[in-house]
């Protein structure tokens, strides 16, 4: 399914920041592809940096009643709210970062909140990836991919894959050529519907 086999006007794009830095390599990468998109596409950008939440801290086997702050109640509606999430990491240890992994965490305390249904919600809905690493070989950043599409399948969430780009220096990722130009049509591939390994090639369904 592409971009414009889907929904066409009526997707939504959020776009969730999650470098250490504000304006690195990834948001660059990011927003080179986000340009790509149809002007009737709405997008949101939320930068976890000026919108920080506090560590995850699992509360299923507490007392009901736990208010969630204002930055995570944004948060939520904002994930909510749109058809197509990206998650727009740098390579960290060659995983997620610290901010982005945090987001993420949160999506278990969503799960639980009553009457929300957000497993529901999202089921159907296409998870991204944008991330630039010091390497140039793509295979280095297969832990953020792996957690990324692992976390669309048990959402039970489309996955449109992952952009990659190589830059470590500040703006360095604008001498990438390749990944410039992967981003031109990155937002316009196959979006299937993720499936963990032991799903390939059944008839498992959303």
């Amino acid at each position: 399914m592409t971009l414009d086999a889907a929904q066409g006007s009526d997707r939504s794009f959020l776009f969730v920041l999650g470098s250490s830095r504000s304006d690195g390599n990834t948001e660059i990468l990011t927003r080179a592809a986000a340009e790509q998109l149809p002007a009737d596409v709405p997008q949101r950008w939320v930068d976890l940096n000026r919108l920080p939440l506090p560590d995850f801290q699992d509360g299923r086997h507490e007392a009901a009643g736990r208010q969630p702050g204002e930055n995570e109640e944004l948060l939520r509606q904002a994930t909510l709210e749109a058809t197509d999430i990206v998650i727009a990491s740098p390579l960290y240890w060659y995983s997620l970062s610290a901010q982005t992994k945090r987001y993420l965490d949160y999506w278990s305390g969503w799960l639980n909140v009553p009457g929300s249904d957000f497993k529901q919600r999202m089921a159907g809905r296409t998870l991204w990836g944008v991330t630039v690493m010091a390497d140039s070989d793509p295979v280095v950043a297969n832990g953020l991919v792996t957690n990324l599409h692992l976390s669309a399948a048990y959402m039970r969430m489309r996955f449109g894959g992952v952009l990659t780009g190589t830059g470590s220096r500040a703006g360095r990722v604008r001498a990438d050529e390749q990944a410039l130009i992967r981003a031109k049509t990155f937002f316009q591939g196959e979006t299937p519907l993720a499936r963990f390994p032991y799903e390939e090639g059944s008839d498992v369904t959303a």
